[in-house]
């Protein structure tokens, strides 16, 4: 259900299976809503710390797991935005599977959006969501994206990021990320120019706005 919290920011959490367009979509949604101040937040600058461990230890460990993301932080700059107050990201980078040392700056905005794999299986996260979305995406055509992302955007070779998909991404996408579609508001299919899911969407963003 919606909710109207006692705050000055709604807060848009974005799920889905990995390679789903749950980025795509929030872009897309931030442009809708441009006449308004928005942030976007993206789950992938929240993994766990793990550069004690070397590159091969690593690429074993299962990122399609909630336990690689700390919460704890997201939770506390969630709450910072909400009360006005700036954050600093270090972006992720998943050639190396470390936080870069680039510094992303997100400034406070009257609409945070928060888009990620495991956002609707958190509940603090769901706590404090007005608005929760789930983008629902055919599996052959999410992991065909995936694939093609793995292999030109984060290097990695065919044979590996077809073996991470098999063993780690569909397994938990099946156990995890797929199941908590339930405590959706919005099940959203996801295709290009899907204007209807949009216009209800922003219907329901001028409600909470007016409220």
């Amino acid at each position: 259900m919606i909710k109207f919290l006692e705050k000055d920011s709604i807060v848009i959490s974005v799920a889905g299976g990995a390679a789903s367009g749950k980025t795509t979509f929030s872009k897309n949604l931030m442009k809708l809503v441009k006449n308004y101040s928005v942030s976007l937040l993206s789950l992938d600058n929240y993994y766990k710390d793990f550069s004690d461990l070397s590159f091969e230890e690593r690429a074993k460990i299962n990122f399609d797991n909630p336990d690689t993301i700390d919460v704890d932080l997201l939770i506390k700059h969630i709450k910072m935005l909400i009360n006005n107050q700036e954050v600093q990201q270090r972006k992720y980078d998943f050639t190396l599977n470390l936080h870069s040392q680039e510094l992303i700056t997100i400034k406070p905005a009257k609409i945070i959006i928060i888009e990620g794999l495991f956002l609707l299986e958190i509940k603090a996260i769901r706590e404090l969501s007005n608005i929760k979305i789930y983008i629902e995406t055919d599996d052959d055509i999410r992991f065909i994206r995936r694939l093609n992302r793995d292999v030109k955007e984060r290097k990695r070779t065919e044979k590996f990021a077809i073996h991470q998909y098999l063993t780690m991404v569909k397994p938990m996408h099946d156990l995890i990320i797929k199941p908590s579609s339930r405590f959706a508001d919005l099940i959203i299919p996801y295709y290009d120019g899907n204007d209807v899911a949009m216009g209800l969407l922003l219907t329901s963003i001028k409600g909470l706005l007016q409220r």
